[in-house]
């Protein structure tokens, strides 16, 4: 297996799932049920999670077919283009999202609409169809038979949209990023790529430092500390994790094939993948009611004990992969014909 397998078999995985979240949704939101409500908002955090390997894994999709005979360079630009733009409001999907549930657990009735419901709607609509628009795009690489204008080859990024095609995606084309040019912005200057790094170390710090304190008081230690308080500084730490995120998508555009041919840090986003499943596990399973009943002196159940442990397991595993990812560089086979 190599990385252009694990593209194929994540993307279909974020347009999907946006659809199914984005139809749980409005039928929650047309019935008025909260427990469908809280799904189809579990499920945008979900897809907003997979989507971030699903990106990176395109450049060695990229790689596995670049140059040969019967494949666009502009199409394959434009595909990256799209995937990039749909990404953004993905992640910003799933941040409402998030927003919504914290809510939701700290008022279990709230009022029937809000703001942060709002832009829920209205950024999952948009995903929706930036996804579409990201598989039918990725379609078009391979598949000559189903572009609008199969008589005409795009030669560049220019004539990548052919006039057949709908007004609402040469429309959506003008806002999507040029892959070459914003790889170049991002590494333009060393002082912009210096502060990216500072930044990433500082939402790592505020995400660690929260999410640490948690699970050692969990695995017991300063036990005269009462749970919930350290539990109401989580969106500290979920803001942590969004400016590693935006910050760590922008260095990896900047440096693709430094990232993605990289063991470390295909570790890492592994990592980062098990780390959702570990939260679901302590939010979804009620090990997290018994855990934040704990007042002081209370020992915490063996459940959220494993779970706190497991956690700090792979956050330090974090940290550590994103230090050794300098020395893996080439670790992946390129398996690029150039």
């Amino acid at each position: 297996m190599n990385l252009a397998h694990i593209h194929l078999l994540l993307n279909h995985f974020p347009v999907i799932g946006t659809i199914i979240g984005l139809g749980l949704f409005l039928v929650s939101l047309s019935g008025k049920n909260d427990d469908l409500k809280r799904a189809s908002l579990i499920v945008f955090s979900a897809v907003a999670l997979l989507a971030i390997p699903t990106f990176f894994s395109g450049v060695g999709a990229q790689g596995a077919i670049k140059g040969q005979p019967g494949v666009s360079d502009a199409l394959i630009d434009r595909h990256e283009g799209a995937a990039l733009l749909a990404l953004l409001f993905m992640e910003l999907t799933g941040a409402f999202a998030l927003a919504v549930l914290w809510q939701l657990r700290q008022h279990p009735s709230p009022a029937r609409w809000n703001w942060n419901l709002s832009a829920v709607l209205l950024f999952s609509i948009v995903t929706v169809g930036l996804m579409t628009r990201v598989g039918a795009t990725g379609g078009e690489i391979r598949h000559p038979e189903i572009r609008p204008d199969q008589s005409t080859a795009a030669t560049d990024a220019a004539t990548a949209v052919a006039p057949e095609e709908f007004w609402a995606s040469r429309m959506v084309q003008k806002f999507e990023p040029s892959p070459a040019k914003f790889a170049d912005l991002m590494t333009a200057n060393k002082w912009w790529w210096a502060f990216m790094m500072d930044l990433h170390f500082i939402g790592l710090a505020l995400l660690i430092g929260i999410v640490g304190i948690l699970d050692l008081r969990l695995l017991g230690l300063a036990k005269q500390i009462p749970v919930a308080p350290l539990h109401r500084l989580i969106p500290w730490a979920l803001a942590g994790f969004g400016i590693n995120l935006l910050t760590g998508v922008l260095a990896f555009t900047g440096m693709a094939d430094f990232y993605a041919y990289n063991w470390a840090f295909w570790l890492k986003m592994f990592s980062i993948l098990l780390l959702g499943v570990n939260a679901a596990a302590f939010y979804l399973t009620g090990i997290f009611e018994s855990a934040d009943r704990l007042g002081p002196g209370e020992d915490a159940p063996l459940l959220a004990k494993f779970i706190a442990g497991s956690s700090l397991f792979l956050w330090l595993a974090v940290i550590a992969l994103g230090r050794y990812i300098q020395w893996f560089h080439d670790s992946v086979d390129n398996i690029s014909p150039r």
